[in-house]
């Protein structure tokens, strides 16, 4: 099968960058003829929050040799949406997975969209929902209008859909008011890119030592991370003074909560707060030297970060949002507690304490469903739409775009 891969350059590199190409070499790897389409260029530049790594090379990951790319697409450059158009004519695949995480590309994905109409052959088109909505755009009215007028055009032009988590799969329902048998449910997949080494070097490595508890990813405001902090400042002096609190990632600068948290905190001598883009290289460090991750989201339709987690092996405490429990709560190493409950938190992480200094650093077994499954699904669902809908018929698109999507 010939499957397309659309996600986001190596330009404005992320977690969807990461995600595009470890998905485009499991479907490779699997003997599928893989490729992919990079949207390069995403928004303006000075828009961007994360503009100061904008293109820098902090990444080591790559597609398979053998997997065709077209880098790529850029917000404003006509010449290169024609490029992509030629590339899907040369590729002409079976089915394009669309990542969809922010409508501010929506403009190119509905491009790709109906390019593929006129590749020479009649592709079927998935999207790939990592998020329902983005907070940020949902607070900027024009950007919220631009959103749902260009979400909704994107979602009339794609056959399936897929989402993360039944709650996930509920919440896109709702929220899109789309047919319910268009939408499936495959888990996010695993990033089997990160290879652990020893904790003690890696805690001598990032200047640590003692028991580390951790936060990782892009600092927003509904990532909860002042929750952290304060539950933090509440653990005995007996047990901060052992441990240390590593808040690293990207800062986005909406949630104006930290910096207050951070300056009033007693134990602000063992809080590593680290605000800018971990390059790819030191990743497997951090998590390496965590004891435990702390994920204090107040909203998530899933979490790579916590697979990257579970795939080593550490402790995890996350909220107890839908999505995340229904995602973890056969991996042992996961806890849970209520959206912004800071004692609940704060025990928690004296509980785990108490079993580091009582038995040492923990491992567990992730039994995650891994790119064979996630693979099998997606061939299973394109198999099932193509021969449901035939060559020669009028596609689902068609019938979308006629009936609504409902």
């Amino acid at each position: 099968m010939k499957i397309c891969i659309v996600g986001s350059s190596k330009l404005f590199f992320g977690g969807i960058s990461a995600y595009t190409i470890v998905m485009a070499n499991a479907f490779a790897q699997r003997d599928h003829q893989a490729s992919a389409i990079l949207l390069r260029k995403l928004v303006p530049l000075f828009l961007y929050p994360g503009k100061d790594h904008v293109g820098k090379d902090d990444y080591s990951i790559e597609f398979k040799p053998g997997v065709p790319v077209y880098d790529g697409m850029d917000w404003y450059s006509p010449g290169s949406w024609i490029g992509a158009w030629r590339f899907l004519c040369r590729e002409k695949p079976d089915a394009i997975i669309v990542h969809w995480w922010t409508s501010s590309v929506a403009h190119m994905q509905i491009l790709v969209s109906l390019f593929s109409r006129l590749s020479g052959r009649r592709p079927v088109i998935i999207l790939e929902m990592h998020e329902v909505v983005d907070t940020l755009e949902e607070k900027i009215i024009p950007i919220r209008l631009y959103s749902r007028v260009a979400g909704r055009l994107l979602m009339r032009l794609c056959d399936l859909y897929i989402a993360h988590s039944e709650e996930a799969r509920s919440s896109i329902i709702k929220t899109y008011h789309l047919a319910e048998h268009k939408i499936h449910v495959i888990p996010h997949g695993p990033y089997d890119i990160y290879n652990p080494v020893g904790q003690e070097e890696a805690q001598k490595e990032l200047g640590l030592d003692g028991f580390v508890i951790m936060y990782f990813g892009m600092i927003r405001q509904y990532k909860g991370v002042p929750f952290l902090i304060e539950a933090f400042n509440g653990l005995p002096e007996t047990i901060a003074r052992q441990a240390q609190l590593v808040i690293a990632g990207e800062d986005w600068n909406d949630d104006q909560d930290i910096g207050p948290s951070l300056k009033g905190s007693t134990y602000k001598d063992r809080i590593h707060y680290i605000p800018k883009f971990i390059p790819d290289s030191l990743v497997p460090k951090y998590f390496s030297a965590a004891d435990v991750l702390v994920l204090p989201y107040t909203r998530s339709s899933g979490s790579g970060v916590a697979n990257i987690a579970a795939s080593q092996g550490k402790r995890i405490i996350i909220s107890d949002i839908p999505t995340l429990k229904e995602s973890f709560e056969n991996y042992e190493g996961a806890s849970f507690f209520p959206v912004g409950d800071v004692s609940t938190l704060r025990d928690q992480l004296v509980n785990i304490y108490n079993q580091w200094k009582e038995k040492g650093p923990q491992h567990y077994n992730y039994k995650d469903n891994g790119w064979e499954y996630i693979t099998n699904s997606y061939e299973s669902i394109i198999n099932n739409f193509k021969n449901k809908f035939g060559k020669g018929k009028h596609s689902v698109q068609d019938k979308f775009i006629a009936s609504d999507g409902r």
